[in-house]
């Protein structure tokens, strides 16, 4: 048995499927491929196959990971080159390793996700990095988000790792953050935005990658 670990983007085209539909996607892409996939026991088996954190619908990516189980080895060279031809352009892959079968779930190595969100605004570039420096300041932000009517309680600073602004190129400016993304909670980037006193939503959001347990060795941004 193999175990390979994709590095994938996700585009425009795809941006609006949503988890399901992209799993989906992977294993009809496979099965045409010929990649000899594993398949879990039991009663009904499927393919052993796993993102590392569910992407939201609207957002694109440059730095999706997904972890693939195969019968028997390939290299990863015969991987790209057989899969691609089955892929839709929106989808691109640009790494393929092999990593060890007895490593944690790939799901449980996540720590931070990064993104790129474009917000349309009239404030200049000092108040914007000021806003950013004032949010970062606190020890604490009280936030409630209502999901399936149901309101969630949380601290949103929590879940703040660090911001910063990217460019300035009115009337729009792009923001980077970096956001918790583990089982103790998961920063939303329209929920930064909006605690950070824009009037309008993102226009644009983008995850350029997602940080795992042992990559987490850097230094603040800010």
């Amino acid at each position: 048995m193999q175990r390979l670990r994709l590095t994938f983007s996700r585009g425009e085209e795809v941006k609006y499927i949503s988890h399901l539909d992209l799993m989906r996607l992977w294993q009809r892409a496979l099965r045409r491929a010929d990649i000899p996939l594993a398949y879990s026991q039991g009663f009904s088996p499927h393919p052993k196959l796993s993102l590392a954190a569910p992407l939201a619908v609207g957002v694109t990516s440059g730095g999706e990971l997904m972890d693939i189980f195969l019968e028997h080895r390939v290299s990863p060279h015969f991987f790209i080159k057989t899969i691609g031809k089955q892929l839709p352009p929106s989808i691109d892959i640009s790494e393929v390793v092999e990593v060890g079968l007895g490593l944690p779930s790939l799901q449980s190595q996540v720590r931070y996700a990064e993104y790129e969100v474009g917000v349309v605004t009239d404030k200049g570039p000092k108040e914007v990095d000021a806003s950013l420096g004032s949010l970062l300041a606190r020890d604490t932000l009280p936030w409630q988000h209502a999901r399936d009517k149901e309101i969630r309680k949380y601290d949103l600073r929590s879940l703040i790792e660090s911001l910063w602004l990217l460019d300035w190129d009115p009337p729009e400016c792009t923001l980077g953050m970096r956001l918790r993304c583990d089982n103790k909670g998961t920063g939303r980037p329209e929920q930064v935005i909006s605690a950070l006193g824009f009037a309008n939503p993102p226009k644009s959001v983008h995850r350029t990658k997602l940080i795992l347990a042992q990559q987490n060795k850097y230094t603040p941004r800010r």
